[in-house]
């Protein structure tokens, strides 16, 4: 049987001691198996066994990837990659082309069933039909009436064609009923989405299901490595685990006796593989999904539900399971597109919340994370003492910087309590090597943890859609005195086109600590005040013109005229910059309340989708 004749790769899998099932190699020390074979891994030891090299030792593994497979029946992702610890001198398992597994072609399978499990047995069995039962399996049926049905023990073999003995699946389900001789097996373009390291090794067919030549059958009836050589698509090197030319000279070993049609490369499929491994390279950011559905036609089919583990997924997804030829050209020119298009900095920011740890007013609750992309990517969450909150800090934002696209017009953010809003954060050193002001090389700026709720940051971002035309922004000056009654403050904030609220006097002002309060809620888009502005020990202040909060106040309105709200941020930098190099410079101590929700949106969480086993 050509399915055995030299096939050292064939695995039997063992956890804990006992047979649990099969597996098959298909790199250097890489192994392939069912996930619910390796479910008791973590507390397990795995071994790997060759049957077909007797008296070689067991091999120790570990699991390297899953699936997703969690342990329920009928869920998807039922994939497990082992690690040897040494790499066997075996040949990994040649692989067919993804189109072969709907053949009416002899298949079989070697498994270690009860009775069978030093050894091993085969069974030997058909696909029913091209069809993916929920988009994940092909179902087998026996070739015969009679010999060895799947059964307990067969997971994670490999289906292989018995004439060549080319793998096109791994066996993930026994059909449970007695007397039932059928199963489930996964074709390898399926576990190449839950894989990607599998993507670069099945060759792609030679044809496109559904494209009919004259005469019946399908164009390119030859054999994988000749239609992979004349599509102009690469076949696999097992022992290097990558791409690889083909020669000629091994191109016409494996074609069949019918003449093949005179070879013709496929430039699309070419020019695809050609910018998938370029992507790669470059370390292209992009959603699989969504360069997917831009290049989809009316009539192509839908996305997996589960999405595509990689780009290489999804390019084989177009070759292997979309009709339309067209596609591949408009995949390709969407990728080429993103490839080729000038970069863009873009905005980024980071997010430095501070809270209360409820463990004692000497620890701080501390989360760090940054956003880039529209996406929110978690830096660090820790409760650290006051003694060392400064330093931890400066260690997080650095750690943030890296999730940051570089050249990104960054923003740090602290999201504070109402009473530590005060706090100089702006002045704190950026680094324990650096003592220039944070302020003074990065925006800095500060936000009420309490407007982090989801109905706050509704009504701040319609303030902030209506702030965007503006070319610059009005003061709303709320004087030392406070006179004015807070009530009819939010009244003016929210009906008036101001939309910065300047306080004379600091938060920690009795006078004006209502007002401060109200503008926190209203809320206003923008709050600015000084942290040495006229204070508690000028309680009869008249604001006039001798007065410290006055003066910021005048100053404030001559820049806040003529900047853009949403560049705020950028010039309290510069400001910051000039009054670290001039004494007595009226924005030295200059504290920046600033809270656009669009910089901190996180619209693409990826959902975690649970798969698993049928077997």
């Amino acid at each position: 049987m050509t399915g055995l004749r030299g096939a050292e790769w064939h695995a039997r899998i063992e956890c804990g001691g006992r047979v649990s099932g099969a597996g098959f190699l298909v790199a250097r020390g890489k192994v392939l198996t069912c996930a619910h074979v390796v479910e008791n891994a973590e507390s397990d030891p795995v071994t790997v066994t060759f049957p077909q090299r007797p008296g070689e030792a067991p091999v120790a593994a570990r699991v390297v990837a899953h699936g997703g497979w969690d342990g329920r029946m009928c869920e998807l992702g039922d994939l497990a990659v082992l690690e040897l610890d040494r790499e066997p001198a075996i040949a990994p398992a040649p692989l067919a082309p993804a189109d072969v597994a709907h053949a009416d072609r002899k298949l079989m399978a070697y498994g270690f069933p009860a009775g069978y499990d030093a050894d091993g047995t085969i069974a030997e069995f058909r696909t029913v039909t091209e069809l993916l039962i929920g988009g994940e399996w092909i179902q087998l049926e026996a070739w015969s009436g009679h010999g060895q049905p799947l059964a307990v023990g067969f997971s994670g073999a490999a289906v292989a064609l018995v004439d060549t003995g080319q793998v096109i699946g791994m066996v993930t389900a026994a059909a449970g009923a007695r007397g039932v001789r059928a199963g489930r097996m996964m074709p390898t373009h399926v576990l190449a989405r839950y894989w990607p390291g599998l993507s670069a090794l099945v060759p792609d067919g030679g044809w496109r299901r559904g494209t009919a030549r004259a005469g019946g059958g399908y164009v390119g009836g030859a054999p994988a490595l000749d239609r992979a050589h004349r599509r102009g698509l690469p076949v696999p090197d097992p022992a290097a685990g990558r791409f690889t030319a083909v020669p000629d000279s091994a191109a016409r070993r494996f074609t069949a006796a019918a003449p093949a049609p005179a070879p013709q490369l496929s430039s699309d499929g070419a020019r695809l593989r050609a910018l998938v491994e370029k992507a790669a390279r470059a370390g292209l950011d992009c959603d699989p999904v969504q360069l997917y559905t831009a290049a989809a036609g009316p009539f192509d089919p839908e996305p997996p539900v589960e999405g595509f583990g990689s780009l290489w997924s999804a390019a084989w997804f177009v070759l292997c399971d979309v009709d339309d030829p067209a596609t591949v050209t408009r995949f390709a020119d969407e990728l080429d597109a993103l490839l080729t298009a000038p970069p863009t900095a873009g905005t980024g920011a980071i997010l430095v919340e501070l809270g209360h740890s409820g463990a004692g007013d000497d620890l701080v609750r501390v989360e760090v994370s940054a956003y880039s992309g529209e996406r929110r990517r978690p830096v660090a969450a820790e409760t650290v003492p006051r003694a060392r909150l400064k330093t931890y800090v400066q260690d997080r934002i650095e750690d943030a910087f890296c999730r940051l696209t570089p050249g990104a017009d960054e923003l740090i953010a602290f999201v504070l309590p109402r009473d530590w809003l005060d706090w100089p954060v702006d002045r704190w050193e950026k680094g324990p090597d650096d003592d220039t002001p944070l302020g003074c090389v990065h925006p800095v700026v500060v936000t009420d943890h309490a407007r982090r709720r989801t109905s706050t940051q509704h009504v701040l971002t319609r303030a902030w859609q209506r702030l965007d035309s503006r070319t610059g922004v009005r003061v709303h000056r709320v004087a030392c005195g406070g006179t004015q009654d807070p009530r009819k403050l939010r009244l003016a904030l929210v009906q008036s086109e101001a939309g910065l609220a300047g306080f004379a006097a600091t938060p920690r002002s009795a006078r004006t600590r209502p007002h401060f309060e109200t503008s926190l809620t209203a809320p206003a888009p923008v709050l600015v005040w000084s942290r040495r502005g006229c204070g508690p020990d000028r309680a009869d202040c008249p604001g006039t013109a001798d007065c410290p909060g006055t003066a910021f106040l005048d100053a404030l309105d001559g820049v806040a005229s003529g900047v853009p709200p949403a560049r705020l941020p950028r010039q309290v930098l510069g400001l910051r910059q000039l009054a670290e190099a001039e004494d007595d410079h009226w924005a030295r101590d200059i504290q920046l309340l600033w809270d656009d929700p669009r910089r901190f949106t996180d619209p693409h969480a990826t959902a975690v989708h649970t798969r698993s086993p049928v077997a």
